[in-house]
């Protein structure tokens, strides 16, 4: 019997150091890497169950064929798209060619935004364009969940199928796991079709657990799109605990609903096969141009995943950060900075330009909290401005920079969203709609408090420091 244990130490060595060689092959960022060997070397049997779930990267293996999703957005961007007397401004012309370059994603003009903090406003407004939709509602969700609120919104879609309306939804496999399947039966019984995003058939697809779709878009006839941080749940109204839940969504109608249908079009190809290219998704801009005034507000809908070349959106916040004159404003749910982003913050903040963040004071998970800590210290010490917002959960993620550039939509500043998620935000380089951003974060900011005013962080034990900090090198894995 001593021989089979020895056996099987020497086979757990030797699939521990394969596994290791292959984290190692994989070339990711050095901080990631070495996060996952100290996982494989310190956590027996449990660390190789983490990686066998989490650590596996999917990236080279491509998952959305490329070739169809340029044949995807060539046909849909460039045959549907027209726009007269397009001025890019010469202060961000290098960002939006950025972002152009990448992954096609175009800057239009003539958008109307309306700002939602909370889900009193947002669901309303979104009912009422469900109700008013004439031709199909698209929507690409994280989370969608069966309870009031989902199963409001589930009602209002039937409703809609039933006048045959055209009705697609994605919804995330892993974000939605509490949600039954009787939930989405229920819709695909009345002809709307629905599909889940990775789905996560164990064995099979374990590494897809690490790589979810959290983007939040929602298009109604290619004339309305909404996008920004919150699902379709009810915690958005009611909160969770004795925790009310703050957050940004956005309603876009123009030339930016175009970018949002192409991503939406694209996660669809993905999980149905289908390349949707008819111009009948892209109605023309002169339709709404008929209702709205012509402005030059203008607007870049950007999208990122795990497998593209590079990190868009990280690249952006970046670009954002080097470039800035004045302030820039954040607010972000977690906060587990990659390195670019850290080192963004830092030089833009010693060069003396106003960099603030804000994050929840309490945090709806306590490893990332703790993470956190340490980030939070690096960044006051570079004199980065840290507000934690005590009125509830802060769910909110958005950018607003010099009076001119904003952004909001899925993305957190973290690990988790820059490198293993398929996010969506929508940039806006415009005066007055940066203006109106710039308003929502300072209305947030007079409801937080200062690193000064946070005792807990101020003179923290040596204890929690070091735990704060034997979990900031797991922060690349959270």
């Amino acid at each position: 019997m001593i021989y089979v244990h020895w056996i099987g130490v020497v086979l757990y060595v030797l699939v521990i150091v394969i596994t290791m060689i292959t984290v190692l092959l994989d070339n990711r960022q050095p901080s990631k890497t070495i996060a996952w060997v100290l996982v494989l070397m310190f956590l027996p049997v449990i660390g190789i169950i983490l990686y066998f779930f989490f650590g596996q990267n999917t990236r080279k293996e491509r998952i959305i064929s490329e070739q169809s999703m340029d044949q995807l957005t060539k046909r849909s961007m460039f045959e549907f798209a027209e726009q007269r007397n397009l001025q890019l401004p010469e202060s961000h012309r290098s960002l939006i060619n950025l972002f152009a370059n990448q992954s096609l994603s175009l800057p239009f003009k003539d958008n109307e935004v309306e700002i939602f903090v909370n889900g009193y406003e947002f669901f309303p407004a979104l009912l009422k364009a469900i109700k008013q939709a004439k031709s199909h509602i698209h929507i690409d969700i994280y989370i969608m969940d069966d309870d009031p609120i989902g199963n409001l919104i589930a009602d209002a879609l039937i409703d809609k199928a039933r006048e045959g309306v055209e009705i697609r939804l994605i919804y995330d496999d892993v974000g939605s796991w509490r949600t039954k399947s009787a939930f989405f039966e229920r819709m695909r019984n009345e002809g709307i079709e629905i599909h889940p995003f990775l789905p996560v058939r164990f064995p099979s697809f374990t590494s897809k657990v690490n790589y979810r779709n959290h983007r939040k878009i929602i298009v109604i006839d290619g004339q309305v799109g909404f996008i920004g941080g919150m699902n379709l749940a009810l915690r958005y109204v009611k909160g969770t605990g004795k925790q009310p839940w703050r957050d940004t969504h956005l309603c876009v109608r123009g030339g930016a609903v175009y970018g949002l249908q192409r991503a939406f079009l694209i996660d669809w190809y993905f999980v149905d096969r289908t390349l949707i290219t008819s111009h009948h998704y892209y109605p023309p801009l002169t339709d709404y141009l008929s209702k709205y005034k012509a402005n030059n507000c203008l607007a870049q809908v950007v999208t990122s995943n795990p497998t593209s070349q590079w990190p868009d959106i990280m690249q952006g916040y970046v670009r954002i950060l080097m470039e800035a004159k004045s302030y820039v404003y954040m607010e972000s749910p977690y906060f587990l900075p990659t390195e670019p982003i850290l080192f963004a913050m830092r030089t833009a903040a010693i060069t003396g330009v106003d960099v603030r963040l804000m994050i929840p004071l309490s945090s709806d998970a306590k490893l990332v909290e703790w993470s956190t800590h340490s980030y939070v210290k690096e960044v006051i010490e570079a004199g980065v401005k840290v507000y934690f917002y005590k009125a509830g959960f802060n769910h909110s993620k958005l950018l607003v920079s010099d009076d001119f550039i904003c952004t909001c939509g899925s993305t957190n500043i973290d690990f988790r969203s820059f490198d293993n998620n398929f996010e969506a935000n929508v940039f806006f380089y415009d005066r007055d709609l940066a203006l109106r951003m710039k308003d929502v974060y300072l209305t947030d900011e007079a409801e937080s408090v200062t690193m000064d005013e946070v005792t807990s962080l101020r003179r923290t034990p040596f204890l929690y420091r070091l735990r704060d900090s034997l979990v900031r090198l797991l922060s690349p894995l959270l």
